[in-house]
């Protein structure tokens, strides 16, 4: 057996050192080949015969060497130059994905992977190839490419009354008196028929149908009723928290309709866990309990449309003819004349010398003071007024939407609201 043994270890050894040998006697070899079908190759380059570099090419990039990338660009001039017979297109994408997949791909490869895909009206990939060199290089020029393409817009043609901003992924809208909701791209999801509703929170949202209280699910399904209380008026929905107005004075409640005893004389919508709230005529912001983030006693806190104040662990505080802003509940020691709260990014929309502009929650100034009127980004974009009409920059302040609206909605989940000379529309992001 041990004879057997050293009989094997003898024949495994034997076969590494042939393996080794064959390395060290073709690997010359190997390169001379390599070089010898680049000179191939470059001698029908020089006289335009592009069809038949085409095989040489393809088997020089196939071995490991240090010319294997300068091959590689090599085959994809040749490419470009057949690009329109067929197969070449396929063959010049599956090079540059194969250049992508590499960990120390540069740039430059996103760039030309990139403006190839759009140039060829592949759009989307193209844009999914741009954000993945961003991420993966931080490159300033695939930044710049970016902003560059991915602004375009489609106005849906359904025409409402009214419309609010996208929240849980619904629109509320209004036709003839009446709320439903659609989808962020105008796909109707409940009919008109509610007095009053909420906004949408974790697929529930609060409604009021003949007077009667309830929730729903995204299908319109009744999912809990209010029993017990005479609620005339409904704030939105966020937070498992929804504003009630009760016997003349507003309470909050939950989607399953716990009503807590805490009395206001106004209430806004909860983000973040904080909302705006009136008592005993000033103003402060409370969490879903009874904690002050800031004590009621301000002259007001600045809110959008839905009643949202709190975003990026901020608020805009009244106080006389001033804005002040907060940040953790403490104040800073920038004021304006007036502001929008911050949403889901870090740029909002504030007012000095007459001029709306933007900040970050440090207060410097993003974007200069230029506009007429302006709202807090959303998904990168916001809307701004210029002259008498509404349109979209992007974070560097240039305009991505020309104004041409009427008035104009905050961005979220792809679409926004906006009133034409026809009545409110929705416009969505194509990207």
């Amino acid at each position: 057996m041990k004879r057997v043994q050293r009989f094997l270890v003898a024949l495994g050894l034997l076969a590494i050192v042939a393996v080794a040998w064959t390395m060290v006697i073709t690997a010359p070899d190997e390169d001379r080949h390599q070089v010898d079908l680049i000179a191939q190759a470059r001698a029908y380059l020089d006289d335009e015969i592009y069809i038949l570099a085409v095989p040489l090419l393809e088997e020089a990039i196939t071995f490991d060497s240090e010319h294997t990338p300068e091959m590689e660009e090599l085959l994809k001039y040749v490419y470009l130059h057949l690009l329109e017979q067929e197969g070449f297109r396929r063959r010049y994408i599956n090079l540059l994905n194969r250049q992508l997949n590499r960990e120390d791909v540069s740039d430059d490869v996103f760039i030309e992977a990139g403006t190839f895909l759009l140039k060829i009206g592949r759009r989307s990939d193209g844009l999914d190839v741009i954000r993945q060199g961003i991420e993966r290089t931080g490159s300033a020029y695939l930044i710049d490419l970016y902003e560059e393409h991915r602004y375009r817009f489609r106005l849906h043609r359904a025409v409402y009354d009214e419309i609010s901003t996208v929240h849980g992924n619904m629109l509320a809208i209004r036709q003839e008196s009446l709320w439903g909701f659609v989808s962020p791209t105008g796909e109707t999801r409940i009919d008109p028929r509610f007095q009053q509703v909420s906004t949408f929170f974790q697929g529930r949202a609060v409604v009021m149908e003949d007077s009667v209280v309830f929730a729903i699910d995204m299908n319109g399904n009744r999912v809990a009723l209010l029993h017990d209380y005479n609620v005339t008026d409904i704030g939105n929905f966020n937070n498992d928290r929804v504003a009630l107005y009760i016997n003349g004075q507003w309470r909050r409640g939950t989607g399953a309709f716990n009503i807590g005893a805490a009395t206001f004389d106004q209430l806004g919508m909860y983000s973040g866990g904080f909302a705006a709230a009136k008592q005993n005529g000033r103003w402060g912001v409370i969490g879903t309990g009874n904690d002050w983030l800031i004590p009621a006693q301000y002259d007001g806190i600045v809110m959008d449309s839905a009643g949202r104040s709190f975003g990026q662990n901020a608020v805009f505080v009244h106080q006389g003819n001033s804005v002040h802003l907060y940040i953790g509940g403490n104040r800073t020691n920038h004021e304006f004349e007036d502001a929008h709260p911050f949403g889901a990014e870090n740029y909002a929309a504030v007012k000095h010398n007459g001029l709306w502009g933007f900040i970050n929650t440090s207060g410097e100034v993003t974007i200069d003071f230029q506009f007429e009127e302006a709202l807090s980004f959303g998904q990168h974009i916001a809307a701004v007024r210029v002259g008498d009409y509404w349109g979209y920059i992007n974070l560097f302040g240039d305009i991505v939407h020309e104004p041409e609206f009427l008035q104009a909605g905050s961005f979220a989940s792809g679409s926004a609201p906006v009133l034409t000379d026809r009545g409110w529309q929705i416009l969505t992001l194509l990207d």
